[in-house]
């Protein structure tokens, strides 16, 4: 069996009991803490600390819901007036080649989160799929959250 060494996963594994990491964010007010990027009159963003890619942030709205037909017209337009303002913002620091925009609703579609519904933006550049992810199944990300979080907020 291959082994990785991965402790910075703890983190995730021990919150995961500890309720919903959007309300908990958004809550708290420690934006650098819990790398919220931007905090909108209905909706807010954040990186993933688990990224798929460099610069991974979810969007979601204010209000704890599961699902979009349980937001307002103006939630559901305050969040997609910021992942405009997000995508914007990522086009601007990191500049990628493209993006992955989606959502995944319920535990069987992928959501990590299935309580809180959200958005997640994701930058891709050409090259960003090389061997590591297709030979040896590891993604590598190239930057810390702590760096990529202080480049957003200074864009």
């Amino acid at each position: 069996m291959d082994r990785l060494w991965a402790p910075w996963r703890i983190k995730y594994v021990s919150q995961k009991n500890q309720g919903c990491i959007f309300c908990r964010a958004l809550k708290s007010r420690r934006d650098k803490d819990n790398y919220v990027l931007v905090r909108g009159e209905r909706s807010f963003s954040l990186l993933n600390i688990f990224p798929y890619n460099n610069g991974h942030v979810m969007v979601a709205p204010g209000r704890h819901v599961d699902s979009l037909e349980k937001l307002s017209e103006e939630e559901i337009l305050d969040l997609f007036k910021m992942v405009n303002q997000t995508k914007s913002n990522l086009d601007k620091c990191l500049k990628p080649d493209g993006y992955n925009i989606g959502m995944n609703i319920g535990r069987v579609a992928g959501a990590g989160f299935p309580g809180h519904v959200h958005i997640h933006i994701v930058p891709r550049w050409n090259g960003d799929t090389n061997f590591m992810p297709v030979i040896g199944k590891t993604k590598i990300i190239s930057q810390s959250l702590g760096e990529l979080y202080e480049r957003l907020k200074r864009c």
